[in-house]
């Protein structure tokens, strides 16, 4: 049996090196459809025996391929097959997704002791795993999200990587620097470490785009609040994420897989625990809601909640957290899902939400002078993202609202369009800034200000003594930067 990488941008070098270590195929051959290999990984790729070709020059004597691609690749099977033009070949067909669970079996068997949740989504999946870290810090977690692979020790956060993806492929890496840190050659020559193989985390929380692995005692599908097109639109969101299914247990919002995923309510009944904020039938349900800009509180009721050690439990308590809007609150009842089939007791999810103040880089609030500024920044910032923003402050007084953005974020970009249509249907105090905010203003019916540079549009509402909704579509560390 042989194996084919295709696709060594999104983690494929990772990957292609790994099952190499797995020993389970003869041969391993990479194949770079974009063109982006650099030469160190390239040399790494030799250094391991992985073979670097084109598809037609792949070995014509193969009989059994594993073939393995990104769930959003361009080209279909059929594409490949004909690439390859063999037909004496028996095919077997991977995502990196799948690949990755096959390259972490050992490490699961070594470790059924850590928890493993996993965490995706459309929108809420970083705020999501943070709310997380926040109950389960008691089990120094270790996590990759968007904004880096981290490992908390004692409640000390050490970055492992900062500029890393959620790709599959950097679950495994956030995983290999994890136990480098924890055993660092010169502490295990020196003496000073007695194992080598010391673990420091007792949870494992992986953010992921267009699904997950599978290898989640629990996995999290926060909602699918856009069902965007992939792989040429050959898929979308939803299918792409239903990957979740493959975990032990599932926490799902309820409107979410009563809309996409109706054979797989049925078939996977028995691990599936839902959350809603309308519906009382869900698992996991909220009541009484008070929002506020500050601490948002409002009633859990759970019911025949199923954990990972097979009980159902029932119960109620008060929660009293940041979350200022509805997909917020959304987001925390995803995490008290996740928390209560763990067999967290409510005192620890009440006080870890309690301590739970948003983040920089994605929702959270701060106060300039005597401006309170609401800051939603994110990568994915989409129209129901704008939307919901906005309808969380649209009631209060003394509010500005900016939305801006850049290009060239996401493979995805922004339906400007939609965007000005929707901003035409409110009456607001707005500005639009940077190249996202202009090319919305010029499409736009009603006029708003237009001010280049995010920064200065701040501070001119905060001379004003304006509170602020700063809605920008950015990377937040690059935004820092500037």
């Amino acid at each position: 049996m042989d194996c084919l990488i295709i696709d060594l941008t999104h983690g494929g070098v990772k990957i292609a090196i790994s099952l190499v270590k797995t020993k389970k195929y003869d041969t391993v051959y990479a194949y770079d459809i974009y063109k982006t290999l650099k030469p160190i990984d390239k040399k790494m790729l030799e250094v391991y025996g992985v073979k670097v070709i084109n598809l037609e020059t792949i070995d014509k004597n193969i009989k059994n391929l594993t073939v393995v691609s990104p769930i959003h690749l361009p080209l279909s099977e059929e594409d490949i097959k004909k690439e390859i033009n063999n037909p004496n070949i028996n095919y077997t067909f991977l995502n990196h997704h799948e690949a990755v669970s096959l390259i972490l079996d050992e490490w699961c068997e070594k470790y059924p002791e850590i928890l493993k949740i996993e965490v995706t989504g459309v929108k809420g999946k970083t705020s999501s795993v943070f709310m997380l870290k926040e109950i389960f810090n008691f089990k120094n977690p270790l996590i990759l999200s968007s904004l880096g692979a981290l490992l908390y020790r004692n409640g000390e956060k050490t970055t492992l990587k900062k500029n890393i993806s959620i790709t599959p492929a950097n679950i495994k890496e956030t995983i290999d620097l994890a136990y480098k840190t924890s055993n660092p050659i010169c502490k295990i020559a020196s003496g000073e470490v007695e194992s080598e193989n010391i673990v420091e985390y007792g949870v494992a929380i992986f953010e992921s785009s267009l699904g997950v692995t599978g290898i989640g005692d629990i996995g999290l599908l926060t909602n699918i609040a856009e069902n965007y097109p992939i792989a040429k639109n050959r898929l979308n969101a939803h299918k792409a994420k239903a990957q979740v299914f493959r975990c032990n247990l599932i926490a799902i919002e309820k409107e979410t897989l009563d809309d996409y995923y109706p054979l797989e309510k049925e078939k996977f009944e028995n691990k599936i625990n839902t959350f809603s904020l309308e519906n009382s039938e869900a698992n996991v349900y909220a009541s009484n809601i008070k929002y506020s800009l500050n601490k948002t509180t409002f009633d859990v009721t759970y019911t025949n909640l199923k954990t990972v050690t097979g009980d159902k439990i029932n119960g109620r308590f008060k929660i009293a957290t940041f979350a200022p809007g509805h997909h917020h609150v959304q987001n925390v009842l995803g995490a008290i899902t996740v928390s209560l089939a763990s067999n967290i007791s409510e005192d620890k999810i009440i006080n870890g939400l309690e301590n739970y103040k948003g983040i920089l880089g994605r929702s959270s609030k701060k106060t300039v002078k005597n401006s309170l500024i609401i800051e939603e920044i994110n990568p994915g910032i989409n129209t129901k993202a704008i939307e919901n923003s906005i309808d969380m402050i649209k009631d209060l007084e003394n509010y500005s609202i900016i939305i801006g953005g850049d290009y060239g974020i996401t493979c995805e970009e922004i339906d400007e369009e939609k965007v000005s249509n929707l901003l035409d249907s409110y009456d607001l105090d707005l500005t639009l800034t940077g190249d996202v905010g202009l090319n919305i203003f010029n499409k736009m019916d009603k006029k708003h200000s237009y001010v280049k540079n995010y920064q200065d549009a701040i501070n001119k509402n905060i001379k004003k003594g304006k509170n602020i909704l700063f809605i920008y579509r950015s990377n937040y560390k690059e935004l820092n930067k500037r």
